[in-house]
């Protein structure tokens, strides 16, 4: 109960504009935000996701009407802000998409394995890297971009590259 009032506590403080109290609501919200995120993002979302949902909730937090409305208000920024990134990769164009289609049913589990492997196999390493880090080992952006010493931007960037190649590689 005293996390709940010293969260109410975060958000009156911080619809006042005091700069601590918006950074202390967010470092209080973010496993919260997470969590809405894990639920309704991609995986490959969830950070990117969190991120913007925190910046609107920064930006926006004053406007709130009631402090015991906060955690709805951080669920519906997150959904919106997943369905808002998820909008982004279903904007391929339509033929591709069927060519994938027709390509994953003409193939057996077995064949699109060796496929997948060969795929990733043609990658570039620093492509390639960046895809098992995510897709297999399952890191966040974060977690890859300390391994590999690079800023997350370009970690996203290689990854979505990445991914468009070893597309390109598949439906060639």
């Amino acid at each position: 109960m005293s996390s709940k009032i010293d969260r109410n506590t975060l958000v009156l403080a911080a619809q006042t504009g005091d700069p601590s109290a918006i950074g202390q609501l967010l470092a209080v919200c973010q496993p919260d935000a997470r969590r809405y995120a894990y639920k309704h993002c991609m995986a490959s979302d969830i950070d990117d996701a969190i991120q913007e949902a925190l910046l609107i909730i920064a930006r926006k937090v004053q406007a709130l009407q009631a402090a015991a409305a906060f955690s709805a208000w951080l669920s519906t920024v997150i959904k919106h802000e997943c369905r808002k990134l998820a909008q982004v990769v279903l904007r391929q164009d339509r033929l591709d998409e069927e060519l994938a289609e027709q390509y994953l049913v003409s193939r057996d589990d077995t064949a699109l394995r060796v496929d997948l492997i060969r795929a990733l196999e043609s990658l570039p390493a620093h492509y390639r890297d960046v895809v098992l880090l995510r897709d297999f080992e399952e890191l966040t952006i974060a977690e890859i971009a300390a391994r590999l010493k690079e800023a997350p931007g370009a970690v996203k960037s290689r990854l979505h590259r990445a991914r468009e190649l070893v597309r390109e590689y598949l439906l060639a």
